[in-house]
């Protein structure tokens, strides 16, 4: 590991001006996606300015959202009895990524910020655009069974990891942020990048921007959501595909819907085509197969992950079924 400066710094406003002052430094919370880049050679940051006391580690309720402190452990996350009943699917999010000692440890600001776990990308020895760009995309032509199906470019094949940002893009989450130009108001569903041109950035965040809490506004209906993922072993993978989605089903009519996907592009994938194609259609298993079909349509699969098409529409398909069965 390259050696680095460490710093502890005392408030939101000077962690952000000495990381914007400083070209090649990163913010450290728990570290459990840093640390790994890191000791890899991914990652080699001359400063790493700690903000891990400087956020809210508090799950709050305001009258039309809940606000989530960047600083909360994905553990805490998971358990808090408010987010367990009105949004269950982005507890059972939480619970089906990493381990629980990772859990324990990895903070929410951090979960949304992880870097892809693309092989190549971790492999200093492979050409990678994201870690280096202009060199070219090994994934491409290589081993791709986990990489993007939708919204990929020729330069990037990759795909987001977190589960909990899959939920939190259903749900409508909105981060709230502050950088060197002052606070920020980010949807969630806004605020990773699809690779384009520029995979290297994953995000819309500046240099220094610090993700300080994250709201989830009030739904009723996201009391009856579920989060569903697909993967090679039963714990500690990522996802092949992930679906999250929340229903309000009322006389057999779809009155409204949220739908996103994990695991098949580049950032968590909110199903805003699917959704359109639901509200107001009738709530049975032929439209659901309908509308991932609409959404699924415009995917460009490598020749090793073209199952990802069929696994994504059945999993949509078999969730908004279940959900379905509850309001019964």
């Amino acid at each position: 590991m390259k050696p680095f400066r460490y710093q502890l710094a005392p408030d939101v406003g000077t962690a952000v001006s000495t990381l914007a002052a400083t070209p090649n430094a990163a913010f450290l919370a728990g570290g459990t996606n840093l640390v790994d880049l890191m000791k890899l050679e991914v990652e080699q940051p001359d400063v790493l300015v700690d903000v891990r006391q400087l956020t809210s580690d508090r799950v709050e309720q305001h009258p039309e959202f809940v606000r989530i402190g960047a600083a909360v452990t994905n553990s805490t996350l998971a358990a808090d009895p408010v987010i367990r009943e009105r949004f269950p699917m982005l507890s059972q999010a939480v619970l089906a990524g990493a381990s629980g000692q990772l859990r324990n440890l990895a903070t929410v600001g951090g979960n949304l910020l992880q870097r892809t776990r693309c092989a190549y990308f971790q492999d200093v020895t492979t050409p990678c655009n994201k870690r280096d760009p202009g060199t070219g995309c090994s994934a491409r032509d290589g081993f791709h069974r986990e990489h993007a199906i939708l919204g990929a470019s020729d330069l990037c094949a990759a795909t987001h990891p977190s589960d909990m940002a899959v939920a939190m893009v259903a749900l409508d989450a909105v981060v709230n942020t502050q950088g060197p130009h002052g606070q920020r108001a980010i949807p969630l569903v806004g605020l990773h990048r699809l690779p384009g041109d520029e995979p290297e950035r994953d995000t819309v965040l500046e240099h220094g921007e610090l993700i300080t809490s994250i709201d989830i506004p009030s739904l009723d209906f996201a009391a009856n959501s579920r989060y569903r993922k697909a993967r090679d072993r039963a714990s500690y993978a990522f996802a092949l595909v992930s679906v999250a989605a929340a229903l309000d089903a009322v006389d057999g009519e779809v009155r409204d819907v949220r739908l996103a996907l994990g695991g098949v592009a580049h950032k968590p994938w909110r199903a805003t085509r699917a959704e359109a194609v639901l509200r107001g259609a009738a709530a049975t298993e032929e439209e659901f197969r309908e509308a991932a079909a609409v959404e699924l349509a415009d995917a460009r699969p490598l020749p090793g992950n073209e199952f990802k098409i069929q696994l994504a529409r059945n999993m949509i398909v078999a969730v908004l079924t279940e959900l379905l069965e509850v309001r019964r």
